[in-house]
């Protein structure tokens, strides 16, 4: 292979900013699953149920 092949087979400039890109699109995914779980009312009756058994001691 010619030097200008090798040079771009091993350049990997580019990757950075495509995994910058998958990243934030996953993390914006699971926002949004998060947002979703948390707006239903069973969930916060899950959570308020741990909190309030966790801090009963207090009562």
């Amino acid at each position: 292979m010619n030097e200008l092949a090798i040079r771009m087979r091993d350049d990997e400039r580019g990757m950075t900013t495509a995994e910058y890109a998958v990243g934030t699109v996953a993390v914006c995914g699971l926002g949004g699953v998060l947002m979703k779980l948390l707006a239903s009312e069973q969930v916060r009756a899950l959570i308020w149920q741990v909190i309030s058994e966790a801090f009963a001691f207090l009562f």
